[in-house]
């Protein structure tokens, strides 16, 4: 029996072409005055393409951005993974050591840079070009073909690779290939459901991290409009959400703080914005009162919240009917991904007891790049497990316990940080918490914990103890209290617990 040939042109650049074919003179991206329609896009996607083969040499390579939220993120991302080039999102934040180790790592040959990042990407060793975005890079774009620039390119190749936040350790390059992030972008319609055509998307957080690309890509994959912000102004923001008819966002929970602590004046004058339909929250937990603030501010109905990672994608998503009956849950499993929890010898664990959560879906990456055995680590049999603790309720949602190598061993006995960090959370003069274990002669570990107070309260140890003492049981509450300013935290919002450990 015959077979008809598989489609291979689920890509990234494909999407935005067919969007193109449809409505050429429509609006497809915008950042402050600058406007850019399909038609447009799609010349400088066959301009980027062909540079990148013809002038840069990189059929196969892959090419460094280095740069904060612009519209050139997007043309590069799509136009240079067209033509078989992998970009290299980098964290326009990091120091030129950590640049450098990322570059070689990846071997990545040029850098695409801000102007204002252009003399660290003049420092990176073993750089053969930079190109400066501005003048310089469409003085490059001019030189190049508006024609398109064919190469054999298949939806499984890697069109960009992520680098992990590196929260406990060397960061690794995660291979996504452009079938992982196009299904993600299905499956995202599918639970949001405001991607489309008409849809139109203010996308806020940085692109250089794979959720922030992935809500910037898929209003214009699927035909809609994407506002892009290059820095995020939390006024400006809620503005645009309220005047701009915009339906959906992204949002970290920093994002959230920054809003609530914007003026009252200001607020109410937002309060409630009338297209909005979805916002996506993602990188770190929501604490439960704050989730009742967002709620009640931008209406019910609106918010979700997701759990995931840069190498498995989206794995769960706790949906706006659940947020405020579902206290510290992830939710259910994601559009078209399995879940399962394992204990140490692989077996599923009953209903209620705490496992290492892995997931099947689409959505899975590639890879570590250059890594084969810690890829085959995370994988099992095509399970991805990143690591996280995980129990099921009685109706199937999730509830993350702590990461496996976070977990405090004291007196013999586990103590899962994100526990006494949620208990922690629910005193009114806290702000933000992280808990995690230190060295010590006695216990073997012991919990510290590291607190944020509100500018306006007043705390000490014995309160914060006290407080603990009432809700957890007495192995669990923390030896040494420690108050710090604020949280080391990367550009995704997540906690760098290796700083505190350092510090």
């Amino acid at each position: 029996m015959s077979q008809s040939p598989t489609y291979q042109n689920l890509t990234i650049a494909g999407g935005i072409r067919a969007s193109a074919a449809r409505s050429p003179n429509k609006a497809a991206l915008a950042l402050d005055d600058r406007e850019l329609t399909y038609c447009e896009l799609v010349a400088r996607l066959n301009r980027v393409g062909h540079g990148a083969i013809n002038d840069l040499g990189l059929s196969g390579g892959r090419a460094a951005i280095l740069a904060p939220n612009c519209l050139e993120f997007v043309e590069l991302v799509a136009g240079l993974s067209e033509v078989g080039v992998t970009a290299v999102l980098v964290n326009p934040k990091l120091t030129l050591d950590e640049i450098s180790f990322i570059c070689a790592d990846s071997e990545a040959r040029v850098i695409f840079a801000h102007a204002d990042l252009m003399e660290t990407a003049y420092e990176v060793p073993g750089i053969e070009r930079v190109i400066v975005l501005g003048q310089k890079y469409e003085d490059w774009l001019a030189q190049a073909s508006e024609v398109q620039q064919h190469a054999q390119v298949v939806e499984t190749d890697a069109f960009a690779m992520h680098y992990t936040a590196g929260t406990t350790g060397k960061p690794k390059g995660v291979l996504v290939s452009h079938r992982s992030r196009v299904l993600t972008f299905f499956g995202m319609a599918v639970e949001y459901g405001c991607y489309g055509p008409d849809s139109r998307a203010l996308g806020i957080a940085p692109m250089f991290h794979g959720a922030g690309l992935a809500f910037a890509l898929a209003p214009v994959f699927f035909g809609g409009f994407c506002r892009i912000l290059s820095r995020f102004d939390p006024e400006e923001s809620l503005r645009l959400l309220a005047e701009g008819g915009y339906a959906t966002t992204f949002l970290v929970p920093t994002h959230f703080n920054a809003i609530f602590k914007l003026p009252q004046a200001t607020l109410n004058r937002y309060r409630r914005p009338a297209q909005l339909q979805t916002i996506v929250s993602n990188a770190a937990p929501l604490a439960q009162a704050m989730k009742e603030r967002i709620v009640d501010y931008f209406g019910e109905g609106i918010l979700h919240e997701t759990y995931g990672s840069t190498e498995g994608g989206i794995v769960t998503n706790l949906r706006p009917a659940d947020q405020l009956r579902k206290q510290q849950c992830v939710g259910l499993p994601f559009a078209h991904t399995e879940i399962r929890l394992l204990d140490d010898d692989g077996r599923p664990v009953p209903q209620g007891e705490v496992g290492e959560l892995y997931s099947r879906s689409p959505y899975l990456f590639n890879g570590y790049w250059n890594r084969p055995e810690e890829t085959s680590a995370a994988l099992r049999d095509g399970w991805l497990s990143v690591g996280d603790l995980a129990r099921l309720d009685e109706e199937g949602y999730i509830y993350l316990v702590d990461r496996k190598k976070d977990v405090i061993i004291t007196g013999g006995v586990n103590v899962y940080p994100r526990e006494v960090e949620e208990c922690l959370h629910t005193h009114p003069s806290i702000a933000e918490a992280a808990v995690l274990g230190v060295h010590d002669d006695y216990w073997g570990e012991a919990v510290q914990a590291f607190v944020v107070i509100h500018s306006d309260a007043a705390l000490d140890a014995d309160a914060v103890l006290a407080h603990c003492a009432q809700r957890l049981a007495n192995y669990k509450l923390p030896k040494v209290v420690s108050f710090v300013d604020a949280l080391p935290r990367n550009a995704a919002g997540k906690v760098l617990k290796r700083e505190l450990q350092r510090n």
